[in-house]
């Protein structure tokens, strides 16, 4: 089971990511996007939607300063082991109960709003349940487990497995004695990679990069241009 959980299914999750998006931007370009049901709400939406995005990107920062950075790297540039736990509690503690307050939102409006919930599809519901499961799990490992068990050293574990398996070399016994709770955040995290090209989450990979050099778009009122007609 170790070899299926650390070794095949992680392969087997991204591969379905890079096929699958390739496939429905290939195939289905129409259906790339997020299907905004901003017409039907707003209030609700622009409060759950900024908090969740912003959360998020700092969530990914997170695990990318503590999964990919090795801790030699941290220790050569005199941060020690017991300050980057503590920034990483109060920082991505922060970080995580952010995300997790926007996707509680979401939620809620996905399911409690009549409208919305009859113009969603079942992949947009299961999508956003997982998501909230995962960074559920995600805060509990970072305000509860590492404050009442105790901080647990997973950049000497789950990093190294990580770094692995990015350069196809992982080391699968690096996660035998990994506590259950993040073998099932990182089971459920993979999991949510392999639905992703099936689901609203796939406007991931549109990043709106050209916005921030577009031209501004200018409007002017029809009365003015009555007026003054150029």
């Amino acid at each position: 089971m170790n070899q299926f959980w650390w070794l095949i299914y992680p392969y087997l999750s991204v591969t379905v990511l890079i096929v699958g998006s390739l496939y429905r931007y290939a195939f289905n370009p129409m259906s790339w996007g997020s299907r905004s049901s901003e017409l039907l709400e707003k209030r609700q939406l622009r409060w759950g939607s900024q908090l969740f995005h912003w959360g998020l990107l700092l969530v990914i920062v997170g695990h990318v300063m503590g999964l990919l950075i090795p801790v030699s790297v941290y220790q050569a540039i005199g941060i020690s082991h017991d300050m980057y736990h503590t920034n990483a509690d109060i920082l991505g503690g922060m970080a995580g109960l952010i995300t997790w307050i926007g996707l509680l939102i979401l939620l809620i409006r996905r399911l409690g709003n009549r409208r919305i919930r009859t113009n969603s599809s079942v992949s947009d519901i299961v999508a956003l349940i997982l998501l909230f499961i995962v960074v559920s799990l995600g805060d509990s490992m970072t305000l509860i487990y590492n404050n009442v068990v105790g901080p647990y050293g997973y950049r000497h574990t789950i990093g190294p497995w990580v770094r692995g398996l990015l350069v196809l070399h992982p080391d699968v016994a690096l996660m035998s004695h990994v506590p259950v709770l993040f073998q099932i955040h990182i089971i459920l995290a993979f999991l949510l990679f392999a639905l992703l090209p099936f689901t609203r989450l796939v406007h991931i990979w549109s990043l709106p990069l050209a916005y921030l050099r577009r031209t501004p778009i200018q409007y002017r009122s029809r009365q003015q241009y009555r007026r003054h007609p150029s």
